[in-house]
């Protein structure tokens, strides 16, 4: 439980700098290439002798689901700095932990896990208060004009929902058909993909790269690693059933309080009421 909760405060870190970043950052790709960058060094020193490449069992798995990875990551990280922008980063990340569902659905269809009476109702309470708290009329509507969230949902929402379950589903499928002496290569190919995909689509646009962008970038880089390799362990050692919804209901707690404290964002009836039963959920899923 100690790495679950540790990928929980990474991944409240990294959508809580990324929010800060909102009035400095002019090259969004640039910032994402310097995270990159910092996350493929990271794995890079953890890999064994340096040598990404030395032959070992389970190697070409690796390489190949990297970079499928690595490219979903991007993307997952470009809807979510645009969401941010155009929703605020409590509903930008509410929706994004709904893509929770996604690699849940994939562990009881795909690979057999069963999850307990207590489980599978704290699973249910918490995709239950993710929806209603993104339900929640906007309190930035005009009186008389509050429309809710899910009947004005655009297209990068949904989106963000389904690539970031998408993304969050390749740390689940490598631990369950990788090789967990490698999974450190696994991730340098992950971030390494990434930082090239990032760094090429920087070069093209021949946009100005401020410092700013770059330590921003660095910022985010260092608990987004982190993030990556403690949800890898969580998944080692807890059922997927349970490691998800933690991650994600957790996440939206502290990013909620963050939203509140730091950003002053105001928090409606509905998602006080949806914050109380991820609250609950989380006991449940523990259960």
């Amino acid at each position: 439980m100690i790495c679950l909760a540790a990928a929980v405060l990474m991944s409240s870190l990294v959508a809580v700098i990324m929010r800060v970043s909102e009035k400095h950052v002019t090259n969004n790709f640039a910032m994402f290439m310097a995270n990159y960058f910092v996350c493929a060094l990271i794995a890079f020193l953890f890999v064994e002798n340096r040598n990404v490449f030395a032959p070992r069992e389970g190697l070409t798995f690796a390489l190949l689901l990297g970079l499928g990875s690595g490219a979903l990551y991007l993307t997952c990280f470009v809807l979510l700095k645009r969401n941010i922008h155009d929703n605020g980063v409590m509903l930008s990340s509410v929706f994004m932990k709904l893509g929770v569902l996604v690699p849940a659905v994939m562990a009881l269809v795909f690979f057999g896990e069963k999850p307990t009476a207590f489980q599978a109702v704290g699973f249910l309470i918490a995709a239950a208060a993710i929806i209603i708290i993104y339900t929640a009329p906007s309190a930035d509507a005009p009186s008389g004009e509050k429309k809710r969230g899910l009947s004005a949902a655009s297209l990068l929402l949904l989106l963000l929902l389904l690539v970031s379950g998408l993304t969050e589903s390749m740390a689940n499928v490598y631990d369950k058909l990788g090789s967990p002496e490698i999974k450190d290569n696994f991730l340098f190919f992950n971030f390494a993909t990434a930082f090239v995909l990032a760094g090429s689509i920087t070069l093209f646009k021949r946009k100005t790269v401020t410092w700013k962008d770059l330590a921003f970038g660095v910022m985010i880089g260092i608990p987004n690693y982190f993030c990556s390799r403690f949800l890898l362990l969580s998944l080692g050692s807890l059922p997927a059933f349970v490691v998800y919804p933690v991650y994600n209901v957790g996440a939206i707690v502290l990013i909620g309080l963050a939203g509140i404290f730091i950003f002053g964002e105001r928090l409606s009836g509905r998602k006080a009421i949806g914050f109380g039963m991820i609250l609950a959920a989380l006991v449940l899923l523990n259960v």
